[in-house]
């Protein structure tokens, strides 16, 4: 159960939050968010970058993903064919 007391963060969080949370640089948020990795909206007439916190959730769970599944991959690529398909005998 959440604290009362304890501040929740707001809806939105600045690119710099952001790193903070992935633990990279701002020039790296600013480079993910550029390329459309990461989604984010631009908000106020100077407009800074923002980032749902949801969407970072989000983000952060597809990379949990992709993680697993590159393990999955690599762990394919170096099992051999029994250890992926079991013994198989001839039907001859």
């Amino acid at each position: 159960m959440t604290d009362p007391s304890t501040p929740q963060p707001g809806r939105f969080l600045t690119l710099t939050d952001v790193a903070e949370v992935l633990a990279l640089t701002a020039a790296e948020v600013v480079a993910l968010v550029r390329s459309g990795e990461l989604p984010a909206i631009r908000l106020g007439t100077i407009g800074q970058w923002r980032v749902e916190h949801a969407v970072l959730e989000s983000f952060i769970a597809d990379k949990y993903d992709e993680a697993r599944r590159m393990a999955l991959w690599n762990e394919a690529q170096s099992a051999s064919v029994t250890e992926l398909f079991g013994e198989r005998r001839s039907r001859r």
